[in-house]
């Protein structure tokens, strides 16, 4: 029997990869203030910043752009887009927005403030600015086995339910205007959620009248994740299963950027007709007409047409697969990374590679600029640099959960020997892993620092 999984698709178009030398990364990273983010695209060889918006569109998709509809009100494409989201979300309700960052804001500008809080499994990096920028607090309760990179529990995205319901008694329910679980839990290291958690999940904040609402950029890898993992879901259909994970929740969030395979879009989505008209409201101030909502009509195509491709069962396989590849290539090479591989990215276990950098001053920092002074690899950091605080009554530095270095992998972007050389980098890189050292911060913003900060390196 065949083992070997192929891409399911053939090239048509190319773009050219300029090659640096190590000497002009050097001088690249350290005008970039050793701040990957900061680094011009055309200076990367291999980009795993991130997945988001990323995508290789697929010919249906650049065929409906050319179709789109850029009616100011009321256009086709909108109606084409409304279509594909309900048909899969089954929500009444369907706002678009420019990515999901804007619906979150939207979502949180009504339901936030100050006194608020707002469970999740794990809130990820704009959701937490979002919730915070309107005053209320974020607050993530993932299971215990979430929090351990070696654990192999098949659903570390997972939610506690003993501490979700013991968190909602403490704060009062009255305080608590939305419950969220991200699907799949980025900041988690990619690691889905299982469906009779979210049932759980439900149950609880249906018993306290919470509303429920997904943070859904990856609700395709996470429906094949249970298709895969959960007892009773091999024979159903991944366009089923999502349709039963909706089914449980009041509403979303999603960046089209990822599962939609586009590479700008969002929406904000509901049953609830009070909320979707404030949200509307709040649209046409900020994003636009509720038809376009801060989009385009080309981009409404391409995200209904990105909706039918990401629950092919064919691509989803060689998705997860292909990264579970670059996982077990580190893996038997000994690098530590966070187990089980997740669906949309590996990520490094930076405790692990660099043991002797401690958390305040940046393990997973060194790790990154690394990546890209040796092998032109762009990757981010998820750990205290995107997570950590400091403690304003103590002035205590408070370490992330987890110091991890993500290598978000582009959907349809990179073939296998591109993956191989990343392997071939981390591996040589792992071998000379005391030589790393730590970085402090000499530039950051109130909020999201992660994106504009400025290091120098500890010497």
């Amino acid at each position: 029997m065949m083992k070997t999984i192929i891409e399911p698709f053939r090239i048509k178009s190319v773009e050219p990869i300029r090659f640096t030398t190590t000497e002009e990364r050097e001088r690249i990273l350290q005008d970039a203030g050793y701040n990957p983010f900061m680094i011009l695209a055309d200076d990367v060889l291999i980009d795993l910043l991130t997945d988001s918006g990323t995508a290789a569109m697929s010919a249906k998709q650049w065929a409906g752009i050319m179709d789109g509809d850029e009616s100011y009100a009321g256009a086709r494409s909108f109606y084409k887009f409304e279509s594909a989201v309900r048909d899969i979300t089954g929500y009444k309700y369907i706002i678009p927005t420019h990515q999901g960052r804007a619906a979150e804001k939207i979502l949180f500008t009504i339901l936030g403030g100050a006194g608020k809080f707002v469970p999740n499994n794990t809130h990820f990096d704009t959701t937490r600015a979002n919730i915070e920028y309107s005053g209320a607090e974020a607050i993530d309760l993932v299971i215990d086995e979430g929090k351990d990179p070696d654990s192999l529990h098949p659903f570390k995205g997972n939610m506690d339910i003993e501490k979700l319901e013991k968190f909602i008694k403490e704060r009062g329910p009255e305080n608590i205007p939305i419950g969220m679980m991200t699907v799949t839990n980025n900041a988690g290291g990619g690691q889905p959620v299982s469906m009779e958690n979210l049932r759980a999940v439900k149950n609880v904040l249906k018993k306290y009248n919470i509303p429920f609402f997904l943070d859904a950029c990856r609700f395709a890898e996470n429906s094949y994740f249970i298709k895969l993992r959960e007892e009773g879901y091999a024979d159903k259909s991944v366009k089923e299963i999502a349709q039963e994970m909706f089914s449980l929740a009041d509403g979303c969030t999603m960046s089209a950027k990822k599962d939609a395979l586009v590479n700008m879009g969002g929406f904000l989505a509901m049953n609830d007709e009070n909320l979707a008209q404030s949200a509307r409201n709040i649209l046409i101030v900020t994003e636009g007409f509720p038809t376009y909502g801060g989009l385009s009509g080309r981009d409404l195509e391409a995200i209904a047409q990105g909706f039918v491709e990401v629950v092919d069962e064919h691509y989803l396989r060689y998705r997860l697969r292909s990264t579970e590849y670059l996982g077990e290539k580190l893996m038997d090479a000994g690098v530590p990374i966070l187990r089980p591989p997740g669906g949309h990215a590996i990520y490094l276990n930076a405790r692990g590679f660099t043991p002797h950098i401690p958390p305040e001053k940046f393990p997973g920092q060194s790790i990154v600029c690394e990546l890209y002074r040796f092998g032109g690899i762009r990757a981010v950091e998820i750990g205290s640099v995107m997570f950590g605080k400091t403690d304003k009554k103590t002035g205590n530095f408070i370490p992330a959960t987890m110091e991890l270095v993500r290598l978000a992998i582009p959907r349809r972007v990179y073939t296998q020997s591109h993956i191989d050389y990343v392997v071939e980098v981390i591996i040589e890189m792992y071998k000379g892993r005391e030589s790393l050292k730590g970085y402090n911060i000499v530039y950051e913003a109130p909020m999201l620092r992660h994106f504009t900060a400025r290091f120098e390196p500890i010497t």
